[in-house]
C-alpha cells in the first residue's frame, strides 16, 4: 500500500469539501486507487489521507489532467500552500481506514524507534487492543522516509473515543508508546467523510 497525506488550512469546507468529493468519484473506479478518509479539525485544517495500492499507481493516477485539475481547485480553496505527505512504508490495524467510522484522530509525529511503532500496530497488539478499546475499528501507521509519522485511528464515535481515553493503559505499554514517537500533533476529525473503491 501507498498513502499521500494531503494537509491545508481551509475555512472554505463545504467548497472543498464538494471537491473532494468531485475527484473521489472521478477516481472510484480506477484500478490501483483504495480510498480515502477526509475532514477537518476544529480550527479548519484538512485532513485528507488517501489510499493506493502502489506507489506506482498513485504516480499515474494523480499525473492526470483531471486529477492536476483539482488539485488546483483544491488550492484555490485554501488559505495556504497544501502540503502533501507521502509513505510505502505501511502498516494496516484491523480494518485500516475504515469508512464506519463516526469520529478520526489523525497523528503527525517524528519515529523515535520505527520497529516499535510498527509493533504497536502489529496484529498481536491490534487484539489486545481492540478487547480493551473496542471502539477502535481501523487505524493506518504511514512512516515517512525522513523519519515523520502519520497514524490514522478510525473510532466508532468520538464519545466512546473520549471514553476510551481515560482509561489507564499498562504502564509497560505506555513506556513503549513514550520511546517509540516523539513530537506528536494530534489532529481530531469530528466529522469525517469517506471514499472507497467500487
Amino acid at each position: 500500500m501507498f498513502i499521500q497525506i494531503l494537509q491545508a488550512h481551509c475555512t472554505r469546507r463545504a467548497e472543498l469539501h464538494q471537491v473532494i468529493e468531485e475527484a473521489s468519484a472521478g477516481l472510484a473506479d480506477r484500478a490501483g486507487w483504495l480510498g480515502g478518509t477526509f475532514g477537518f479539525t476544529g480550527d479548519d485544517r484538512f485532513v485528507g489521507v488517501v489510499r493506493f495500492e502502489s506507489e506506482e499507481a498513485c504516480r499515474e493516477l494523480t499525473g492526470t489532467a483531471n486529477a492536476e485539475l483539482w488539485l488546483e481547485r483544491a488550492q484555490k480553496l485554501c488559505d495556504e500552500p497544501v502540503q502533501v505527505h507521502e509513505s510505502a512504508d505501511v502498516t494496516m490495524m484491523l480494518e485500516g481506514g475504515s469508512d464506519r467510522a463516526g469520529f478520526v484522530q489523525v497523528m503527525r509525529g517524528r519515529v523515535a524507534d520505527a520497529e516499535k511503532l510498527r509493533h504497536l500496530v502489529s496484529d498481536e497488539m491490534a487484539s489486545m487492543l481492540h478487547q480493551a478499546r473496542p471502539e477502535i475499528v481501523g487505524a493506518t501507521l504511514a512512516v515517512e522516509p525522513d523519519g515523520s509519522f502519520t497514524e490514522t485511528i478510525a473510532f466508532t464515535d468520538e464519545k466512546s473515543a473520549r471514553m476510551g481515553e481515560q482509561q489507564e493503559m499498562p504502564d509497560e505499554v505506555r513506556a513503549e508508546i513514550d520511546s517509540a514517537m516523539a513530537d506528536v500533533e494530534f489532529l481530531d476529525l469530528q466529522q469525517p467523510w469517506f471514499a472507497s473503491h467500487r
